[in-house]
């Protein structure tokens, strides 16, 4: 993993990138090469073609992050795969037809060149995605890691895995007993207290040792055999920190307050506050000068559809636990909550309206929230706002809750681009752990890269209701 503004990146995920990069870098001089018999006869009037070539490559990079192609669960079959690579190429084709038309001079190369580059592109970045999948396979690739500990919490780390199967950035070579007797993982993968752990280190070459030990009191912590692996170069680390690292949220399980305050990140300042506050002021702005004709459109169908209001008016918890009033455009009936009662949205909801149904689907319902931005209830990328009865009752059964509304509600945020829709408490803990990580390491490129997956959220239909 490398640490990007505190952020986890997938080393695996960075070498695809800058490879993609380059190989979408050399398709265009490979294009315009090949359509002008050679570099050497390119006319003048496209000199010089570095520029060029940059902005295409970081076009298509961009696009492709945002249809998924670098999400952490980045393993497709091949027919996912070539739907999404033919999605961002021909996507492509039109943001880069655009740019030619509106900068010609600095960007244009012809439309055959360009067609030309489009193709190589395409195919060797399909080219390069099935050679990689198969490369990162090799366990000689992964970190080595050994697990101290065999109950509950170790137990988490193998489901992790589980789950990952070949995707996984670690390759756990087993778990020591720690002297205990109740294995939550499989007994066959434990090893016994008998050979001193320093031994155990150097004969299965060890790179990070993952402490997963829940009584560390009364000598259940061999800190002088850790302090020497220490010493010795081998990274030693907190479960807390591995969760935060590979799942990129924080466990509950095994969070406490001690790291939370010793720990790095939950950091805010006055430069922090500026710098995303000038960015809600500026993209709010004109997300509703481009959006118009959209919002208008909706008001105009959810009008003729049914009765009642247009905009759907509800109190939300903002940042510090202050109330403010969230708009939605109306996607329910108007007596959705005829008993009074506060509902959790469920799947298939038969209170939605026809219109409701489609503009949950795309998320055009959350549209009216740019208000919210702009006058500064809420930011564009945060943790999703909740009614005061939920906050109430979540505090009451889910520790650190209120830890969330240390920064302002978003209309998007991690927990939306990691985590389906949540509609019970289950689904509130785990999306707890991902804003809980937000809190801790927000930044503003966290908040692009967000934003970035919060298009395929939306073209995918990713957690709708």
């Amino acid at each position: 993993m490398i640490r990007f503004f505190r952020h986890y990146i997938p080393s695996g995920i960075v070498l695809l990138f800058l490879a993609e990069g380059l190989l979408l870098l050399a398709a265009l001089y490979f294009g315009i090469g090949l359509r002008f018999e050679g570099i050497e006869a390119l006319p003048k009037s496209l000199s010089p073609l570095l520029p060029k070539a940059l902005v295409f490559s970081l076009v298509m990079l961009l696009i492709m992050t945002a249809f998924g192609l670098y999400d952490w669960e980045w393993r497709l079959n091949v027919k996912s795969l070539l739907l999404r690579l033919g999605l961002s190429f021909g996507l492509g084709f039109m943001v880069m037809g655009l740019l030619f038309y509106i900068f010609p001079d600095p960007l244009f190369i012809g439309r055959g060149a360009f067609l030309m580059a489009l193709g190589t592109g395409l195919t060797s970045v399909f080219l390069l995605r099935l050679a990689f999948y198969r490369w990162t396979d090799i366990a000689a690739l992964k970190t080595r890691v050994l697990v101290l500990g065999t109950g509950s919490r170790a137990a988490k780390i193998e489901e992790m895995l589980t789950k990952r199967g070949s995707a996984a950035n670690i390759q756990v070579l087993g778990y020591h007993a720690m002297g205990g007797i109740h294995h939550f993982v499989s007994a066959d993968r434990v090893f016994g207290n008998d050979e001193p752990l320093m031994h155990l280190v150097k004969r299965l070459q060890v790179q990070e040792i993952v402490l997963a030990v829940r009584d560390r009191r009364g000598g259940g912590m061999p800190v002088p055999e850790l302090l020497e692996c220490r010493l010795r170069g081998i990274k030693v680390l907190e479960l807390s920190s591995f969760f935060e690292r590979e799942n990129g949220h924080l466990q509950l399980d095994s969070l406490n307050a001690s790291w939370m305050i010793l720990g790095d990140g939950f950091d805010q300042g006055v430069l922090r506050d500026t710098v995303k506050r000038m960015f809600d002021l500026i993209f709010s702005s004109l997300l509703l000068v481009v959006t118009a004709p959209v919002i208008l459109a909706t008001a105009f169908l959810i009008r003729l559809e049914s009765p009642g209001p247009i905009l759907y008016r509800q109190v939300r918890i903002g940042q510090y636990g202050q109330p403010f009033t969230i708009f939605k455009f109306r996607s329910m009936r108007q007596d959705a909550e005829k008993d009074g009662q506060p509902q959790w949205a469920r799947q298939n909801d038969d209170r939605t309206t026809r219109v409701g149904r489609l503009i949950r689907r795309t998320r055009i319902d959350e549209l009216p929230q740019i208000f919210n931005v702009f006058m500064g209830d809420m930011s564009f990328v945060g943790p999703r706002p909740e009614r005061p009865y939920f906050v109430s009752e979540l505090k009451k059964d889910i520790p650190y809750y209120a830890a969330r509304h240390n920064v302002k509600p978003g209309i998007t945020g991690w927990a939306q681009v990691r985590y389906s829709y949540g509609a019970s408490l289950e689904d509130a803990l785990e999306k707890l752990q991902y804003d809980l990580y937000y809190v801790k390491n927000h930044s503003l490129f966290l908040d692009l890269m967000i934003l970035l997956q919060t298009v395929q959220v939306v073209l995918w239909g990713k957690g709708a209701r």
